[in-house]
């Protein structure tokens, strides 16, 4: 029997758009309208899982990222009842999502199976003690900035990564933005393996750079 994972993505005003487009656009080609379309005459074997996506907000108005169409949410955090299975964890330039939106990540952190948090998106799981005592990565430019604030809490944050996962594959953090878009690749192959997650990214012509690919640490002077 196929097995159906419910993704949460999070949003909030001035949310990087690539953040989470970039994993959506990725992971969503396990949807059940996407898969046969990608995949036929690519790959003889089909995933035996889904993914369904519902985007949240503290309201039901449409959020403005900082580029691109504003987004409609799908619900609400305080309407949300239902355990999701991944929570897609974006950031933005200035990470202050509203408490509903920290405080429904908190809540929700123990009982998902995945968290994935792309570029500054690590802050806010930072923030709310879900990278307690864990190594973890982000965006490189505001690497410091973000190593300052959490300098009192117990977090290992590693300068030269593209994106870095738990020893239990149950969180993922990612560099800036773009470095979404590999990390989406290495879940991929985590669940499906590798050979269909290469079949994924060569419906996207995407190619993934590696766990430890990260140029810009150099660039941005961390290493």
């Amino acid at each position: 029997m196929a097995k159906v994972y419910r993704v949460a993505v999070c949003l909030f005003p001035g949310v990087t758009t690539l953040d989470y487009q970039g994993p959506v656009e990725l992971l969503g080609i396990l949807s059940s309208k996407n898969r046969q379309r990608a995949l036929n005459g690519v790959s003889q074997e089909m995933p035996s899982l889904f993914m369904e996506f519902t985007y949240l907000s503290h309201t039901m108005d449409p959020v403005e990222p900082t580029a691109g169409p504003a987004v409609l949410p799908s619900m609400t955090y305080n309407t949300a009842k239902e355990q999701f299975d991944i929570l897609l964890v974006p950031g933005g330039p200035n990470v202050n999502p509203p408490s509903t939106c920290s405080e429904f990540i908190k809540q929700q952190s123990t009982g998902a199976k995945h968290i994935l948090a792309i570029c500054t998106g690590s802050l806010i799981l930072a923030r709310i003690g879900v990278l307690n005592g864990l190594r973890a990565t982000t965006n490189k430019r505001a690497f410091r900035s973000v190593q300052e604030e959490t300098k009192d809490l117990p977090i290992t944050w590693v300068p030269k990564a593209r994106w870095v996962a738990t020893e239990d594959k149950k969180i993922w953090t990612a560099s800036g933005i773009s470095a979404g878009m590999d990390l989406a690749g290495g879940f991929l192959d985590y669940l499906v393996g590798e050979k269909l997650g290469l079949a994924m990214r060569s419906f996207l012509e995407l190619s993934m750079k590696g766990e430890d690919d990260d140029e810009f640490a150099a660039y941005h002077g961390l290493v």
